[in-house]
């Protein structure tokens, strides 16, 4: 099949509503239904709103802010942008005021389009420090709504009208439209996104529109994908990761549903039935666990025929992920398990599901080894913002749990000397946004410094062991790489998240956050009386089955890693809280700050 020519991304719209003339290319999840948009009203969208950016003076190279949660009027903005020649910003709208403050302000943004009144609300609270912010798009423009002092503010319907208008009383508009987008420079900046500061302040990457289709075209070669494929997204579109998996769904003609929101993820997939789905390793950490609970509570009889049936699957699991034929037999009990069991879990998503992809975080094994047991085996990537994002995958037919798999095709990967993991090709970003500096300290040599510590194996497949900003150094001198040991806690499932902590201090401690209905239904199981968290948290018999956890993972490490004193905190974290990124990562500064208190007694 010969390739379509695509470009740059704003040939994008032109190229799926050409190649891939569907009546339902994008959807999005109600409680009694879906809203569609055919390949042609997606076009439609994106051109008047584009056109409509036009009327509004916006000009190539433009700084754009696209605030809003995943939609599909998320992507035909962006495109909108894009064709416009723009640049597209997006910002997550969780985050605070201030800190969009501070990415409208170091980008430069001249306009900005936001979902809904809330992140319209955060946006007036600061406009007097912006005066580079001209005006304001609402997608959902709530009644009474009053537009900022000396901003313009206006429902993103009218843009798009605006643009409609411009259509129809112009004079060959629609083909002077096609030509500025094809005499788009490929290496022309696409975007600014600003990273999650889980180490530090947020950063600006810079990414052209050759190195996002290049990593596109170079992922499509390892999960393939086709027209007949249907996709439910649920992680923001303004992280990286989606936003690039989203555009390789328009490259194919994938029918994209949007999830209504993260709490409706179980009955969406259901109700559409994706054959594809991405998520980060937080989202199969809970579905693992809500199972878990499920059979926890069952009678007798079913837990033990989980129990038999898990250790035949992954009986099953474990001989074709090390390439070995499975013996009869086994394949006839995993048969029964699966009509048993599997199935079952199978069917919550739909039962249709052919490939399932996680990047963002680390897999721990748990997690990984459980869905492969059960036949939905999880292809795990890696990348980060800075290389469009992805820099390996495993291959949907050759997964090794523990690893995120081998290069993409055309990128270059190495460890240095000092375990850092360097990558190269042509997804890396040009730099940071106005930060030469910062750009110097990662980009050297024509390699870019991922800031991970890696292992590569004869077979070029690789592992993570830890970030490199991230490692402890004890006192006594002793690197320890905190994600293994955290991943091995939080495999028990009355962990639902585990912090090390160490650097500089005698010896290593952890917090852990409980499974608050697990550990409640654990206490109920022995005869205990339930009480508020708190109040569980600070018990003799609750801190005995997590001692019980700490004890088990302390087996397997070394005398210098091993956990010395625990503490048990009744808290959950949350991006509203600020301990974890929209990405679901911890941010160890916060969790340190916060936890100050339950830290320094440990080591009291």
């Amino acid at each position: 099949m010969t390739e379509p020519d695509v470009r740059t991304l704003a040939d994008l719209p032109f190229h799926v509503s050409g190649r891939f003339p569907k009546p339902v290319l994008l959807q999005r999840c109600r409680v009694d239904g879906t809203d569609d948009l055919s390949s042609k009203e997606f076009f439609d969208r994106v051109r008047d709103l584009s056109l409509g950016l036009g009327a509004l003076g916006v000009a190539q190279d433009d700084k754009i802010a696209l605030v809003s949660e995943s939609r599909p009027e998320w992507t035909m903005a962006d495109l909108a942008i894009l064709t416009a020649g723009a640049v597209t910003v997006p910002i997550y709208p969780t985050l605070g005021a201030e800190q969009m403050r501070g990415i409208l302000a170091d980008s430069g943004a001249r306009f900005a389009v936001v979902s809904d009144e809330e992140p319209a609300a955060k946006l007036r609270s600061v406009r007097q420090s912006l005066p580079s912010l001209e005006a304001v798009a609402v997608i959902d423009r709530g009644k009474g709504a009053a537009p900022g002092a000396g901003a313009t503010e206006m429902p993103l319907s009218e843009v798009s009208a605006r643009g409609h208008e411009r259509l129809m009383t112009e004079d060959g508009l629609g083909r002077r439209y096609r030509e500025l987008t094809a005499g788009i420079d490929p290496d022309a900046v696409a975007t600014i996104i600003y990273t999650s500061g889980t180490t530090g302040e947020p950063k600006g990457v810079m990414l052209t529109h050759a190195n996002i289709l290049s990593n596109l075209k170079a992922s499509r070669q390892v999960i393939p994908m086709t027209s007949d494929d249907v996709a439910l997204s649920f992680l923001p579109l303004s992280h990286s990761l989606e936003r690039t998996v989203m555009y390789l769904y328009l490259y194919d003609g994938v029918t994209v549903a949007f999830a209504e929101s993260l709490e409706t993820i179980g009955r969406d997939l259901q109700a559409i039935a994706p054959t594809i789905m991405t998520g980060v390793p937080r989202v199969f950490e809970k579905v693992q666990a809500r199972v878990l609970e499920s059979v926890a509570q069952a009678p007798a009889v079913r837990r033990k025929i989980f129990g038999w049936a898990l250790g035949v699957g992954w009986g099953r699991a474990s001989r074709e992920l090390a390439g070995q034929s499975v013996p009869w037999p086994i394949r006839l009990q995993n048969r029964l398990a699966d009509r048993l069991v599997f199935g079952k879990i199978r069917a919550r998503t739909g039962g249709n599901l052919r490939l399932i992809v996680s990047g963002g975080a680390p897999l721990g094994r748990a997690p990984a080894e459980f869905f492969c047991a059960i036949g939905m085996p999880i292809a795990e990537g890696y990348g980060l913002t800075e290389t469009a994002p992805v820099l390996t995958v495993n291959p949907r037919e050759a997964v090794r749990i523990g690893t995120v798999g081998p290069a993409i095709p055309g990128v270059e990967l190495k460890v240095a000397a000092d375990g850092e993991l360097l990558a190269r090709g042509p997804n890396i970003m040009p730099g940071y946004f106005g930060k030469p500096e910062a750009t110097a300290e990662v980009l050297k040599d024509g390699w870019f410094h991922t800031g991970d510590i890696a292992e590569i194996d004869a077979d070029g497949y690789v592992t993570i062991t830890d970030r490199k900003k991230d490692l402890l150094v004890t006192s006594g001198g002793k690197n320890i790489a905190p994600q293994p040991v955290e991943g091995r806690l939080k495999a028990s499932p009355l962990v639902a998240e585990a912090v090390l902590i160490g650097d500089r201090r005698q010896y290593v401690t952890a917090l852990l956050l409980p499974d608050r209905a697990l550990l409640e239904e654990q206490v109920r199981r022995v005869g205990g009386d339930v009480a508020p968290l708190e109040q569980l948290v600070g018990r003799d018999d609750v801190r005995a089955l997590y001692q019980a956890v700490v004890d088990q993972v302390n087996e397997s490490l070394a005398s210098f890693e091993q956990i010395k004193r625990f503490a048990v905190v009744p808290a959950e974290f949350s991006i509203a809280g600020g301990e974890l990124t929209p990405t679901m990562k911890v941010r160890r500064r916060v969790v340190a700050e916060r936890w100050k208190e339950a830290i320094d007694g440990l080591y009291s």
